[in-house]
């Protein structure tokens, strides 16, 4: 027999409260973990446990709260996954300065194929005429709005867009004739 929690069935209105908490009880547990990530994996987790409870009857006894009958799961949670973290790993000085390290530092064969193609690339936008390299400077470099370009050129903004991918095209075309 399922149960009835408003006249809606406990595991809808589980699932309704869930939806309607979620952003607050991910805070809530980012606030006691101090990561948002972990924060979602621990709501997701105590809505499975809320739901199993929900499943194994809990005695016969409905849930008159299950806001903060959630919001309790959530909070013992949050804190075994802070216990839990905190002496599986013990902080170092050095963890901060490790993490801004780059992870991935390029090769020097690597370096000088990117330097060859920045050059070939070069090389190709020298050849355009002024107001295209100025169109796709303007738009690829300097990230400016194609109307802003548009303007400065007076141009359409449809050509602004041609200039720029002549402009694309061609140093595409330079790298692939360097590469055969």
């Amino acid at each position: 027999m399922e149960r009835r929690l408003g006249g809606v069935s406990q595991g809808k209105a589980i699932l309704a409260v869930y939806m309607a908490h979620r952003g607050a009880l991910v805070n809530y547990a980012s606030g006691i973990i101090g990561d948002r990530a972990h924060a979602e994996d621990v709501v997701q987790e105590a809505y499975i446990r809320f739901s199993a409870a929900d499943r194994d009857g809990r005695r016969g006894e409905p849930i008159t709260q299950p806001v903060g009958y959630f919001y309790r799961i959530v909070r013992n949670l949050a804190l075994d996954w802070a216990k839990r973290s905190s002496l599986e790993a013990p902080a170092s000085p050095y963890t901060d300065r490790l993490a801004a390290l780059p992870h991935e530092t390029p090769s020097a064969e690597d370096v000088l194929l990117y330097r060859d193609e920045l050059r070939v690339v070069a090389e190709a936008l020298a050849e355009l005429p002024e107001r295209t390299r100025i169109a796709f400077n303007m738009v690829r470099l300097e990230g400016r709005p194609l109307q802003d370009v548009a303007a400065r050129l007076g141009v359409s903004v449809v050509r602004v867009h041609q200039l720029v991918k002549e402009a694309v095209l061609r140093g595409s075309r330079k790298l692939d004739e360097q590469g055969d």
